[in-house]
């Protein structure tokens, strides 16, 4: 039998490392998610490869996939821009957020365990901390992680993906409406945990519904003043 043909030989191949322009994807993704890159804001490949550290073919190719993705506009004549979300994109995709949530929200407090409920609460006291010290940053990092926590505990595995899928975009939502949010959503999470320890189904569900549509309210609100924020960024790529 050749090599290649017995039965360890596939368990012994080495990982590949990830393709550079992959890598590049989801360095620029990052950004645009975290807002240093923000909505409309004009893509210099030869800028972005100087921050990157890398040549400009990889970067073409990020962009290419970005805009594939619906993450990045890309314009005859003019170039690349980070895309802008419309009223109606956000609406709907917030409105689905929620939907997923709230059926996420009923199960985990079926589902829920003494460690799991632990584990919310030191989610949400970090939040809290993040909140005083104004760290945007984390305090978006740890909403996340606090209603991906929840989304595990429900046990269904088709919303858990579902809600992958959905999470950047969230982010990249929230992260603007995050201060405006401020005490109130902490409050609102700390209200789901107590619902979800006691194992109240319909309150949990209750309170992540109203929690998600406070969230898509307040981003719809504050959407113009929180894209307008950075406007010595919106020209070219720092």
């Amino acid at each position: 039998m050749a090599l290649s043909q017995t039965p360890e030989a596939g368990s012994r191949r080495i990982a590949r490392p990830v393709p550079l322009r992959e890598s590049v994807y989801s360095a620029i993704l990052d950004m645009i998610v975290s807002r240093q890159l923000q909505p409309g804001q004009h893509l210099v490949e030869s800028e972005l490869a100087m921050m990157l550290g890398v040549s400009r073919q990889p970067v073409r190719e990020a962009l290419q996939w970005l805009k594939n993705d619906g993450w990045v506009d890309l314009r005859p004549g003019l170039g690349a821009f980070v895309h802008t979300p419309t009223v109606e994109e956000a609406d709907q995709l917030l409105a689905v957020r929620s939907l997923l949530e709230t059926e996420s929200a009923r199960l985990a407090a079926t589902n829920a365990t003494e460690e799991g409920v632990a584990h919310l609460r030191e989610l949400c006291e970090r939040g809290k901390q993040a909140l005083a010290a104004e760290d945007v940053g984390t305090l978006v990092e740890l909403n996340a992680e606090l209603h991906k926590a929840v989304m595990k505990m429900s046990g269904n595995d088709v919303l858990v993906e579902l809600a992958a899928q959905v999470d950047r975009r969230v982010r990249w939502y929230y992260t603007p409406v995050a201060r405006h949010r401020g005490e109130q959503s902490w409050s609102e999470h700390e209200a789901l945990i107590d619902a979800i320890a006691a194992g109240d189904a319909a309150r949990a569900g209750e309170v992540m519904a109203e929690h998600t549509e406070q969230t898509r309210r307040s981003y719809l609100e504050h959407r113009d003043e929180a894209d307008d924020a950075a406007p010595a960024l919106r020209g070219r790529v720092h």
